[in-house]
C-alpha cells in the first residue's frame, strides 16, 4: 500500500503498474526524495513478474518541472548539487527490462523531459507545453542529453536547445520527443491503447526487443546479421518463443496474455 506522505503513488492492475508523480506543490519537481521513491517503484515493478508494462504518470497541472531548485540552491553550501540521482533515473527507466510508457498531461521541463525521453513511449495531450530553459538560467541540458539527443532531430535539437522556446505537444511529436499527441480528453484511453497491446508481448521477448532497439550501429554487416541470426534461433527455441508459435497456430491468447486481455 502506498504511504499517505509518498511523492509516487503505485497502482497495478491488468498487467501494467502506473507510477504517478504526486507532488504538485512543487510541480512534481524531481526532489531527492521523489526520486528515491520513483527508483524504488520502478525496481519493485521490474522484481513483480505479473507486471508486464509500466506507466509514468502525474497528479497536479504539470508533468514534472525538472530539477528541485529549492533544494540545489540549498545544497550549494556544500559544492555541489543533486543531479547525480537524476542521472540514475533516467538509466533505470532507458534500461528496465519492461516497456515504459510516460503519459503527459501537462507541461515538462529540464530533468522531466530527461524522463520523457527515457520512456519507450511518450503519449502527451496536445496542450501540454516543453521547453528546454537551462540556458535561460545559465546552465546546460546536459544529464538529460542522454536520453534526448538520440530521440530528436538534429536542427530541431540545435533550435531548441540554443532558444530554450516553448513548443506543444503536436511539435513535440515532430520532432522525436514523443510518440503521439492526442486532444487532453483521449490522453487516457490512447495510453490504455498502447498498454492493452504491450501486455501481449512475451516478457522474454520484450526485454530482447528494446536490448535491439539499444543496439549500437553496426561495423561488419555479416557479422551482425549472423549474431542476430543466432539470436532469433535462440528466442524461437526458447519457451516463450515455442508457447507464442503454439498459441498462435491455436487461434488462441498465448499463456503469458493477462485475463481479459
Amino acid at each position: 500500500m502506498t504511504s499517505p506522505d509518498a511523492l509516487v503513488r503505485v497502482a497495478t492492475a491488468r498487467g501494467v503498474t502506473t507510477l504517478t508523480l504526486d507532488s504538485p506543490h512543487n510541480r512534481n519537481a524531481l526532489s531527492t526524495p521523489l526520486m528515491t521513491q520513483l527508483l524504488a517503484g520502478l525496481a519493485d515493478a521490474v522484481a513483480d513478474d505479473a507486471v508486464r508494462a509500466i506507466v509514468l504518470g502525474h497528479t497536479g497541472p504539470v508533468f514534472c518541472s525538472g530539477a528541485d531548485l529549492k533544494e540545489t540552491a540549498a545544497a550549494y553550501a556544500s559544492g555541489t548539487v543533486p543531479a547525480g540521482m537524476l542521472g540514475d533515473v533516467l538509466v533505470a527507466v532507458r534500461e528496465c527490462p519492461k516497456p515504459v510508457v510516460a503519459k503527459v498531461a501537462g507541461p515538462a521541463r529540464a530533468g522531466g523531459l530527461g524522463l520523457i525521453a527515457a520512456a519507450d513511449l511518450a503519449i502527451c495531450a496536445q496542450e501540454a507545453t516543453f521547453a528546454f530553459t537551462e540556458v535561460r538560467i545559465g546552465v546546460i541540458p546536459a544529464v538529460i542529453s542522454a536520453t534526448v539527443l538520440p530521440r530528436l532531430d538534429q536542427r530541431a535539437a540545435a533550435e531548441l536547445y540554443l532558444t530554450g522556446d516553448t513548443f506543444d505537444g503536436r511539435r513535440a511529436a515532430e520532432v522525436g520527443l514523443v510518440t503521439a499527441a492526442v486532444p487532453a480528453d483521449e490522453l487516457d484511453a490512447a495510453v490504455e491503447r498502447y498498454c492493452a497491446s504491450l501486455v501481449k508481448g512475451a516478457p522474454g521477448a520484450l526485454a530482447g526487443a528494446k536490448e535491439l532497439l539499444r543496439r549500437p550501429a553496426a561495423t561488419d554487416l555479416r557479422a551482425e546479421i549472423a549474431e542476430l541470426a543466432a539470436l532469433s534461433t535462440g528466442y524461437f527455441l526458447s519457451d516463450e518463443g515455442r508457447e507464442g508459435v503454439m498459441a498462435f497456430r491455436e487461434k488462441r491468447p498465448a499463456a503469458w496474455v493477462p485475463a481479459g486481455d
